[in-house]
C-alpha cells in the first residue's frame, strides 16, 4: 500500500485512476445490441450510397424539358405511363409526353430527369396535369451522391447512438465489432445499512449508495452487479470480494475510506501491494482509494457519505468506464457549460468544489444556484435529487459572488 500525506489535485487522481484501466476486447454484436456500445473498429460502406438513382418526393417523374412551361394558370398535362411504389425495379421508360408515378425512395425510370410534388399536380392516375416547372435533378437522389464505396463512414472509438446503428444498418451490415461494456460489481459498507423497506432498527438507515453508485454506473454504458451492503466486518468483506473478482472489471466500493474504526475497507485493502488511500484536493469526496486486487482486478473505493460519492463517481470512475468502453479524449467527460450564479456560496480553501447545482433559465442565459435548501453537508441527498448539474469552483477560489461565471457538468437531462 501506498499512502500520500500532500493531497492529489483532481487531475492527478483522474490521471492515477485512468491509469488503472484500458479499453476492453473487441466483440462482435447484432445491430439490436450495439446501441451505447463503442465501435472497435472503422466501419466502412461496402456500395455507393444511394445505391441507384431515387426519387426524394412523392409525385410523378418527369421529363424536365416536358414541363418547362407548367404554371398553375396553364397546367401541362401527360400520360401516366407506370407506377413506381419504393422497392419496384421501373420496367418502362420515360418517353416524351409521359410521366410516372412515383413514390419516395422509389427508383427513377429511365429517361425521367425530375421529379415534380405531387403536392403541384391533380394526382391524376391516367393523366397527370401538371401545375409548375421543374428544374434537372429536381427532387432526384443520385447514385453515390451520400457515400463512395470503400469510405470510413463511422471511426474506432466512437459511441453508437441510434442514429449511428441506422447508418450500420444502412450499410447492409447485421452485426458492428465494439468493445464489451465493462462489467462493474458495486457494494456499500455500513454495518448500519439495510435494504430499502426493512423495518429500521434504532442507529439504521436504509442502503442508497448500491443504488445510487449502480445506476450511475448503468448510465455510463457499463453492466452492473450490485451487491448491496456490506457490514463493517473485514471477513465479510474479503469473502465479498472473493466471489466477486474473478468475473469483475472493475469494483466501485463506497465507504470506509477515511480514519474511523471501523473503516473496513481500508482494513482489508490498504495491506494489499496494489492499493493506495489518499486525499484529494477537492470538496466533497477529500478520501480516495484506488489500486488493484492481488490478481489485478481495479478497484476504486469512494466515501461514504452520499453527494460525495456521487461527485467522486462523476469526477473519477465516469472517467474511467468509459476509457473501458473505448471512448478517447474528451469523449471520457461529461461537456461543460458556463453559467451565471444567481445565488452566491462559499468554497473551501485549497479544495476543488464540486458543488450539486440547480439550473435556471436568466434573461442573460443559463443561471445556477446550489439546489441544497439547508446546508451543503455531504449526506444530504436531497441535494443530488434537486440537482441539475455539479458545479465545479477552482481550488483558489473561496467564494462565488451572485453574477460570478461557474463551470457547469450538466448531470440532469
Amino acid at each position: 500500500m501506498t499512502t500520500h500525506q500532500a493531497p492529489r489535485t483532481v487531475a492527478e487522481h483522474l490521471q492515477a485512476v485512468l491509469s488503472l484501466v484500458t479499453a476492453l476486447p473487441p466483440v462482435t454484436v447484432t445491430l439490436e445490441d450495439a446501441a451505447g456500445m463503442v465501435l472497435a473498429h472503422d466501419v466502412t460502406s461496402p456500395d455507393a450510397l444511394p445505391r441507384f438513382t431515387n426519387s426524394a418526393m412523392d409525385g410523378y417523374a418527369v421529363r424536365a424539358q416536358d414541363v418547362a412551361a407548367a404554371t398553375p394558370e396553364n397546367p401541362v398535362t401527360l400520360r401516366v405511363v407506370s407506377d413506381l411504389p419504393a422497392g419496384v425495379d421501373p420496367d418502362r421508360a420515360v418517353e416524351p409526353g409521359t410521366a410516372a408515378r412515383i413514390m419516395t425512395g422509389a427508383p427513377v425510370p429511365p429517361g425521367a430527369d425530375a421529379i415534380v410534388p405531387v403536392e403541384q399536380t391533380d394526382a391524376g392516375t391516367v393523366t397527370v396535369s401538371i401545375r409548375a416547372a421543374a428544374r434537372p435533378g429536381a427532387h432526384v437522389r443520385r447514385a453515390g451522391e451520400d457515400v463512395a464505396a470503400g469510405t470510413v463512414v463511422l471511426s474506432a472509438g466512437q459511441e453508437l447512438t441510434p442514429y449511428r446503428v441506422a447508418t450500420v444498418a444502412a450499410l447492409g451490415r447485421p452485426e458492428v465489432v465494439v468493445h464489451r461494456r465493462p462489467h462493474v460489481v458495486v457494494l456499500s459498507t455500513g454495518s448500519e445499512l439495510v435494504t430499502p423497506g426493512t423495518a429500521l432498527r434504532p442507529g439504521q438507515i436504509p442502503d442508497s449508495n448500491s443504488y445510487l453508485l449502480a445506476a450511475a454506473a448503468h448510465s455510463a454504458g457499463a453492466s452492473v452487479h450490485r451487491l448491496g451492503a456490506v457490514p463493517d466486518d473485514a471477513d465479510s468483506l474479503r469473502a465479498v470480494l472473493e466471489a466477486q473478482h474473478p468475473t469483475a472489471d472493475l469494483i466501485v466500493t463506497s465507504g470506509g475510506v477515511s480514519q474511523g474504526a471501523y473503516d473496513v475497507v481500508k482494513e482489508v485493502l490498504a495491506p494489499l501491494p496494489g492499493m493506495e488511500f489518499v486525499p484529494v484536493a477537492m470538496q466533497p469526496g477529500k478520501p480516495q482509494g484506488l489500486g488493484r486486487l492481488n490478481d489485478g482486478t481495479p478497484v476504486i473505493a469512494l466515501p461514504g457519505n452520499p453527494v460525495s460519492a456521487y461527485v467522486s463517481f462523476e469526477a473519477f470512475v465516469r472517467p474511467a468506464l468509459h476509457a473501458m468502453r473505448g471512448l478517447t479524449g474528451a469523449a471520457l467527460h461529461r461537456p461543460r457549460l458556463r453559467a451565471r450564479a444567481s445565488e452566491g456560496w462559499s468554497s473551501p480553501v485549497g479544495r476543488e468544489q464540486h458543488i450539486p447545482l440547480a439550473l435556471t433559465d436568466g434573461p442573460d442565459g443559463v443561471e445556477v444556484r446550489p439546489s441544497a435548501v439547508r446546508g451543503s453537508g455531504s449526506h444530504l441527498v436531497a441535494s443530488l435529487a434537486l440537482a441539475d448539474a455539479l458545479g465545479i469552483v477552482p481550488a483558489d477560489v473561496t467564494a462565488v459572488e451572485p453574477g460570478d461565471e461557474v463551470t457547469v457538468v450538466r448531470i440532469a437531462p
